[in-house]
């Protein structure tokens, strides 16, 4: 009988162990990670060089913006990169000669280009498709981020700029953290499983813990403003800050995605991460000039 030669034996491939993820869905290393390296930024320029801020602003905020644009475009939309992002930048820089009225003055600018962009981009004599959605979704974009994000710098020409944007930021932040652990810990009725399943109701007492602690503590040490005022400001952090995250949730279910980005590891994008803390600006720019 003739042997049959045998050739060598190919070894089975061993799959590696997937990353392990935290219950809440995030690569935890890699996510604190990135956190601790954009707070040490942060901590730095509010602190030390508060009008630094603005420049921290415009690099970060055109990114922010251009994710959204691409997600939207990848969805069919046709939105004017151009005017949004010149526009976010107009937003931002007008604050420092002219606060409010310049931050103003260039939203609604932007939008009245946007409108004009559009409807021309084709030529005069090619009807627009979809312009309607188109614009719809241009002034949720213009508004949602360059407008939402420069009400951060105006609190930087206030008195105690940096340390009224850093309580604010440390504030969302803490209520984050808060939210986290509840959730981990304590999560067993789901707050909107519609929009996010990993939030809640457990996970929100604990973000208004962290949250409102955070505010009191800010406001006492950087601000030396009464205690009291931290406790209407917490508050209002908190809910903006998870009405914030439930807003992009919904707005990438729509566009069926998990993250609007791939910049910051265990995050997804900027935008991913600045979700709260962006109608977190509006209102603590409301409490903070009401209040203190």
């Amino acid at each position: 009988m003739t042997e049959q030669r045998k050739g060598p034996v190919a070894e089975t491939p061993v799959d590696e162990p997937p990353k392990k993820k935290s219950r809440a869905g995030r690569d935890l290393p890699a996510a604190i990670a990135v956190g601790v390296l954009l707070g040490a930024m942060a901590i730095g320029v509010l602190l030390f060089a508060p009008i630094g801020w603005l420049p921290v602003l415009a690099v970060f905020i055109p990114v922010a913006t251009g994710e959204v644009i691409r997600r939207l475009r990848d969805s069919g939309y046709a939105l004017p990169a151009v005017p949004l992002l010149v526009g976010g930048q107009a937003m931002i820089w007008l604050t420092w000669p002219f606060g409010a009225v310049g931050l103003l003055g260039a939203y609604g600018g932007t939008i009245v280009v946007c409108m004009v962009w559009r409807l021309v981009g084709q030529g005069l004599r090619k009807q627009p498709v979809n312009y309607l959605r188109d614009i719809s979704a241009s002034v949720l974009l213009a508004t949602w981020v360059p407008f939402f994000a420069s009400f951060s710098a105006l609190l930087i020409f206030q008195d105690h700029g940096g340390g009224r944007v850093f309580t604010v930021i440390v504030t969302v932040v803490f209520a984050d953290i808060g939210g986290y652990v509840a959730g981990v810990l304590f999560g067993k009725h789901l707050m909107a499983p519609a929009i996010s399943p990993k939030k809640s109701w457990e996970g929100l007492g604990g973000s208004l813990v962290f949250g409102v602690t955070a505010a009191v503590l800010s406001v006492t040490f950087l601000m030396d403003k009464p205690a009291w005022v931290g406790v209407p400001l917490g508050l209002m952090l908190v809910i903006t800050g998870v009405l914030g995250d439930l807003v992009e949730s919904q707005v990438k279910r729509d566009l069926g995605i998990k993250d609007m980005g791939t910049l910051l590891p265990g995050h997804g994008g900027i935008m991913d991460r600045i979700d709260a803390m962006l109608p977190s600006a509006v209102a603590g720019w409301i409490v903070l000039t009401l209040l203190a």
